[in-house]
């Protein structure tokens, strides 16, 4: 009687169709297994260590690992907009352009109006928006006072080199 199940010989492996997902995880195997082989998982910092895993069950363990691991501060909208407010000043001077400063001035206007008018998920928001022109005018004033100071240290480090002295020369008579 003949064998049901044809010969391995018989088999032609490309006679199965593939998808690419399978392809590419059949991939991924094939390197991991040759890197195993060579040896370039053996020294891995927590090998051979328990993994860090709550006695309970926590259906958030793997965001509260996220925020912990690339510490992430997710605070109120009221709290990032005054700590926003209390570092407006300095993200301002990085700026060269008055219209960008007024454009950055109003969007954090816009930001304030927006949290006013949302219900508080927190403390209350106490920050109030911006003078646009008084801001802009304190940004040139600042800019204007370094620059100031800036020149100020030129001439002061010109002053402390002293000029290189010319040698003259002269022709000796004979």
């Amino acid at each position: 009687m003949a064998d049901p199940y044809p010969s391995p010989a018989f088999f032609n492996p490309y006679a199965v169709a593939i998808d690419h997902e399978v392809a590419i995880a059949l991939l991924a195997d094939m390197h991991v297994r040759k890197a195993i082989e060579r040896g370039e998982f053996d020294d891995l910092p927590g090998s051979g260590k328990p993994l860090p895993m709550p006695d309970r069950y926590d259906p958030d363990w793997w965001l509260k690992n996220l925020v912990k691991r690339e510490r992430l501060v997710v605070l109120p909208p009221s709290i990032e907009l005054r700590r926003e407010d209390a570092a407006l000043d300095e993200r301002l001077d990085e700026i060269w352009v008055e219209d960008d400063v007024r454009h950055e001035v109003e969007e954090f206007n816009r930001r304030v109006l927006r949290g006013r008018y949302q219900a508080p998920a927190g403390p209350p928001l106490v920050t109030m928006p911006r003078d646009v022109d008084q801001t802009v005018a304190a940004w040139a004033q600042r800019r204007a006072a370094r620059a100031a100071e800036a020149r100020a240290a030129a001439a002061v480090e010109t002053g402390e080199k002293k000029p290189p002295r010319r040698r003259r020369f002269r022709r000796w008579r004979r």
